[in-house]
């Protein structure tokens, strides 16, 4: 068994515990010949995928009654992974979900960390500096880089953790915000996690 997620631009695939990314523009699903059980994003690459009988689509067995009809599957599989707790998934945004023994209670999302960035070197050319992630969001900052820095994450970091659960972190950027949640438990695999829970539940065609 075969599990895939695709994105916009790439297919990154999963089986026993090996993750294999490639460009979903070259990818060809038909190379594939075992089962392949995946969630897409890429309305391209679904149209591609239609005639291929061993792949299977969980968007279908998700129960979409927890959730609401507009969630992102990418945020609805991390959250299957997760019974309790707060799940931050740091990609291109930034996506922060609340579950309550196995019941989803909402959530929000934020930008970026490069999206951010970018937001403010496009307000002054004087914001357009590196970032530093290093920077103690309890002091008051007394450069640009630390400013900005702090301005965006101190309000986001505080938001996490005012929801006192337990903290998953997932995505690109999840190793450079553990710094701010020191307890958090840091995930690469939790989307392919909650896509193995949902299909033992027994749900999938």
């Amino acid at each position: 068994m075969i599990l895939c997620d695709i994105g916009n631009t790439s297919v990154d695939l999963y089986q026993d515990g090996k993750r294999t990314k490639l460009r979903a523009d070259d990818f060809d699903p038909f190379s594939i010949t075992e089962e392949v059980y995946f969630i897409s994003v890429n309305s391209r690459f679904n149209e591609r995928v239609i005639n291929c009988p061993n792949w299977h689509d969980l968007r279908a067995a998700v129960a979409w009654e927890k959730y609401y009809p507009t969630m992102g599957i990418d945020r609805v599989m991390v959250c299957e992974a997760v019974e309790e707790g707060v799940i931050v998934d740091a990609g291109s945004a930034i996506t922060v979900d609340v579950m309550r023994s196995g019941v989803y209670e909402g959530g929000f999302i934020s930008l970026g960390l490069r999206a951010a960035r970018e937001a403010y070197g496009r307000l002054s050319p004087a914001l357009d500096v590196s970032w530093n992630f290093e920077v103690d969001l309890a002091k008051m900052a007394k450069n640009t880089p630390n400013a900005v820095t702090a301005g965006f994450l101190a309000p986001l970091v505080a938001q996490i953790k005012s929801l006192g659960k337990p903290i998953y972190l997932s995505g690109g950027d999840a190793q450079i915000l553990s710094r701010f949640f020191p307890d958090a438990v840091v995930d690469e695999e939790l989307i392919f996690k909650g896509m193995k829970k949902l299909i033992e539940k027994g749900r999938v065609c």
